[in-house]
């Protein structure tokens, strides 16, 4: 029976292929045609896209929000401005969310927005966070829209670092303040109260306490904005402390609408003050309130019933309090309603209302996330409110009740990036205060959370958590991505995707949280480096102030290094003050930061700290030998390490001294294992600061470049760079992997970016541009193959691409305008061919017909009198081999489905002949004898119509044609019934 069934297949398929060669033989007469058929009807075959398009895979679940506002008059508008993912837009109540700031700001990191409620149209964005961690991206200045967010103008102030507030005069509303905390990182002049009484076009400092006192918030006196109060706050932060807090600082007013300033105290704590942030309510215009970082016992809510002149302090149950000051340097937000001046709203890890001026608090447990940070209310209606915290924005319209969801707003904070060799292979790393991350470079096909009228998962809602924590990072054992080694704020772990347990490894088992760094066996950062040997999977180093090793998954583990750190005595201390004490195990600023082995060379490692050391050890660990370059500036963070693929003794660094108050770009190249490094930096500009750098692993010196603020590429080895941020956002790029030709990032603010196919970058010369060129199109086992090529002609404005199997066979051709193919900046344009057959039909578009099977293809690119011919192989899926689909398999199933396209074509073509022939019939017999020969090809309009010959072709195609596959006997028989039957029917 086996072997009649497959006999009887050969003879269906050699048998008919005279009717498919009709078919592909008018496909190659379009060759011969003349340029002006290019005005018929497009044959849209080849999709038309821009050449280098980044696509972001997700998470779209939310990263960390500090600034939000609203618009009064409608319960539905917002504004929310994250961290390091920009200024979004809802207009649906936070249902969904649009980034509106993209090509206009040159900072991601939003620290106000501010609405002019009398035309909602004009709304104002202070650049720069507030929320002054380690990672906080600096600010640029002030941006101004008058069309509701369409579109953007900078204002000014570009040297202000973060700004805390923006506030309008509500009389005035050309009158504009600015509280500017100013640089994070380092004293500048530029901060304090600004004012522009010109709508922004001009700003006037008005209160300037020191080089690094700042304006962290600003508010009117509710219906006289003559009267302003002001919070000031130095804040400085350090790789190794943070500073909150001074005497200096404190609460200030003004009476004459910010001209001149007076600092209060009376009733306020006289000894340091720290982060302050006011809350007003046009229920009780005089009262102002104030949440105080000071020393414990002083610190908290503070009331004023007079306009600020004097103040009391209100006592809050002992573990609220503790909980609405804890890290005030990175929280301290306080709300009020504006219909009742006794109702307050305030939030660290948990969201606090109280409804008695203060005296006590409830916890709302509805909150979505932890980490809140600001909040606007609506002023009209005061049960609709938005809140930011570290998983984005949520919107409530019951008070609280009920929020929109975290999971539409693609701004996560990642700190890292790895990735796994599945397919599609997954993108890992650890996300700010979530989880830990693992995202599909693709659409999985096993998507069990997909729907049948597409109201499943969006595509960026995709991830799992990989154990660890929010910091990782998190890295997939190579050849086992069940197995995954995870870092939690220093503390290693091997999670099972099986099991979905972590079995923890911590080296020295000490509890990190609150020591000084001298009091602890092993530092560990809280991105703690994990580097698996490229090697020996079993192989992990793991990163201390010593590089630790371990070869049975962290049971045992070996330090193979001594101290490489600076370990400098001035650096070592408790971190925080002079109030409080902050020692998270991000300050620890004496531990390594980045290792990486020689993926050429067994052995050979490299080690880099986050005090501005590079070693490298060529024996496995056991002796080291301090490399870092004579012209590296002191102290800097060494935050990626790149070993290069072609030599062993090439290697790149990324130095980051941003921290340090140098924001200048630090890249250096070894070619000798660190004898001598060469800064390569030329094109990036002053103030970017540079996060990592990864060279191509199949063309050498094709390097990428991460910085603070964007992407870079260069074409020899770093000599020169050239921005390449095509449709990336403006972001720091956390990690870059190349692999699979695929050019992967993590962002500090934007979730995940894929570059798909990245082929050609390793082809193309800068001299390409300026002639005519086809680049080799890429191997592929997916369903797309880019076809990539520069043309420099004026005399024609359009190509030819045809596409032929190994045999010569012509499988696709089409004419394309060059108008409808963009060009890129480098020169380059790119069209795509799909892999299926495009059967022609006369004065209709091409029929899409199956897909191709694996095998080598050609393409030739015709211009005018030249042709250029390149092949590629479309490669059989390695998922597909597992479950034993081979490429003969894929060939039979090629040649039926094209047969039955074939047929399904010849049998619409008759039953439109017919059609038109009913059309012209004079009479009713002729009518009634053509209409029972359409009811023998086609159904009638009822869905439950029985189905006719072309609806059982069509059923017939859709079957075989729907997934690659071997496939059955009943395929081909049934082919063969249904051909016979229409030979039947023509005779």
């Amino acid at each position: 029976m086996k072997n009649k069934g497959h006999n009887t297949i050969k003879k269906i398929i050699y048998g008919i292929l005279l009717l498919v060669g009709m078919f592909v033989f008018s496909q190659e007469n379009e060759f011969h045609k003349k340029e002006d058929s290019l005005s018929s009807k497009s044959r849209d075959s080849i999709a038309k896209k821009e050449v280098f398009q980044f696509k972001n895979i997700g998470p779209s679940r939310g990263g960390r929000v500090t600034a939000v506002c609203g618009v009064q008059d409608s319960i539905s508008t917002f504004y929310m401005g994250a961290t390091g993912g920009g200024l979004w837009k809802t207009s649906d109540n936070g249902n969904h969310w649009k980034n509106i700031s993209d090509g206009f700001f040159e900072t991601p990191s939003i620290g106000a927005i501010a609405v002019d409620q009398s035309n909602p149209n004009i709304v104002y964005v202070g650049t720069g966070s507030d929320g002054i961690r380690s990672n906080v991206i600096v600010g640029k200045g002030i941006y101004k829209s008058v069309d509701a967010g369409k579109t953007w103008h900078f204002l000014g102030l570009s040297q202000a670092g973060q700004i805390g507030a923006l506030e309008i005069d509500p009389i005035n509303t050309n009158n504009i303040f600015a509280a500017v905390i100013g640089q994070p990182f380092r004293n500048s002049r530029e901060r304090g109260i600004y004012k522009s009484e010109d709508a922004g076009k001009t700003w006037v400092n008005k209160l300037f306490v020191s080089d690094s006192v700042g304006a962290v918030d600003i508010e009117f006196a509710p219906k006289n904005p003559n009267i302003i109060y002001a919070a000031m706050w130095r804040a400085v932060r350090r790789p190794w402390t943070i500073i909150s807090g001074d005497t200096t600082g404190g609460i200030f007013k003004s009476v004459d609408g910010g001209e001149t300033w007076k600092k209060i105290t009376k009733g306020l704590p006289q000894g340091p003050m720290g982060k302050i942030d006011f809350a007003v309510s046009e229920a009780k215009p005089d009262r102002v309130w104030a949440l105080v970082q000071a020393e414990t016992n002083i610190e908290g809510l503070y009331k004023s019933d007079d306009y600020g002149e004097s103040w009391e302090y209100v006592p809050m149950p002992k573990k609220t309090k503790t909980s609405i000051m804890y890290r005030p340097f990175y929280f301290t937000n306080l709300s009020a309603n504006p219909k009742n001046a006794d109702e307050l709203w305030s939030g660290t890890k948990v969201f606090w209302n109280s409804k008695d001026g203060g005296k006590s608090w409830k916890a709302i447990p509805s909150y979505p996330h932890a980490d809140h940070h600001a909040m606007w209310i609506n002023p009209t209606n005061p049960n609709v409110f938005i809140c930011g915290n570290d998983g984005g924005a949520s919107v409530s319209v019951d008070s609280g009740q009920n929020w929109s969801s975290l999971f539409n707003q693609s701004t996560a904070e990642l700190y890292s990036m790895e990735v796994d060799d599945q397919y599609p292979y997954y993108l890992y790393s650890g996300q700010q205060d979530n989880s830990t991350i693992r995202v599909p470079s693709r659409r999985p096909r096993e998507d069990v959370l997909s729907s049948n009228d597409a109201h499943g998962l969006s595509p960026l809602q995709y991830w799992e958590s990989v154990g660890g924590c929010e910091t990782g990072p998190v890295v997939p054992k190579p050849g086992n991505p069940n197995v995954v080694y995870t870092n939690c704020k220093g503390q290693f772990g091997v999670y099972d995707r099986r099991t979905g347990f972590q079995q923890n490894y911590y080296i020295g088992a000490e509890s990190l949280y609150g020591n000084h760094p001298d009091d602890i066996t092993y530092r560990f950062q809280r991105v703690a480096p994990i580097e698996v040997s490229p090697h020996n999977a079993n192989v992990v180093y793991y990163g201390s102030q010593f590089v630790h090793k371990t070869i049975d998954g962290g049971r045992t583990w070996h330090n193979i290094s001594p101290d490489l750190t600076a370990n400098k005595p001035e650096f070592r201390m408790r971190s925080g003050g002079p109030i409080d004490e902050d020692i998270s195990g991000e300050e620890y600023y004496n531990v390594l930061y980045a290792i990486e082995e020689s993926p050429l060379k067994e052995g050979i490692i490299w080690a880099g700290s986050n005090d501005g050391l590079i070693h490298i050890s060529k024996n496995g660990g056991g002796s080291w030998e301090n490399i870092t370059p004579e012209s590296l500036p002191a102290d800097g963070r060494v935050s990626k390490i790149h070993a290069s693929k072609h030599q062993p003794g090439k290697a790149y660094v990324a130095v980051y001294r941003d921290l340090l108050g140098d924001d200048r770009p630090y890249a250096y190249k070894t070619l000798n294992y660190g004898k001598h490094w060469e800064l390569i930096t030329k094109g990036i500009p002053d103030d970017f600061p540079v996060r990592v750098i990864r060279e191509d692993p199949q063309r050498s010196g094709l390097l990428f470049c991460g910085t603070e603020f964007g992407l870079f590429i260069s074409f020899n080895g770093g000599e020169d760079w050239m921005p390449f941020q095509r449709n990336l956002p403006v972001v720091p790029i956390t990690g870059l992997k190349i692999f699979r030709d695929n050019l992967n990032i993590s962002t500090l603010g934007r979730s995940f970016w894929v570059l798909e196919d990245i082929s050609v970058l390793r082809q193309f010369n800068p001299e390409d541009g300026a002639k005519n060129f086809f680049y080799t199109p890429k191997n592929t086992i997916y369903d797309t193959v880019n076809l990539y090529f520069s043309i420099v002609a004026k005399e024609t404005d359009s190509i030819y691409v045809k596409i032929t199997n190994e045999r010569g066979k012509l499988i696709h051709s089409k004419y394309e305008k060059l108008a409808d193919i963009p060009k890129d900046g480098l020169g380059l344009r790119k069209t795509q061919w799909d892999l299926r057959h495009y059967l022609k039909r006369e004065g209709q578009k091409d029929f899409k017909g199956p897909k191709v099977a694996p095998g080598k293809y050609k393409v030739a690119l015709k211009l005018k009198d030249t042709s250029i011919t390149r092949s590629f192989n479309y490669e059989l899926h390695p998922n597909l081999k597992l479950i034993g689909t081979t490429v003969l398999d894929l060939e039979e199933q090629e040649l039926l489905a094209l047969q039955t396209a074939t047929l399904l074509l010849e049998v619409h073509k008759k039953r439109m002949q017919l059609e038109s022939q009913l059309k012209a019939a004079k009479s009713n017999r002729k009518q009634q004898m053509i209409k029972a020969k359409i009811a023998a090809l086609k159904k009638g309009e009822e869905r439950y119509d029985k189905p006719m010959l072309e609806d059982h072709i069509d059923y017939l195609y859709k079957m075989i044609s729907s997934a690659p596959q071997k496939l059955g006997n009943d395929a081909f028989e049934r082919f063969k019934t249904l051909n016979e039957a229409f030979q039947e029917f023509l005779e």
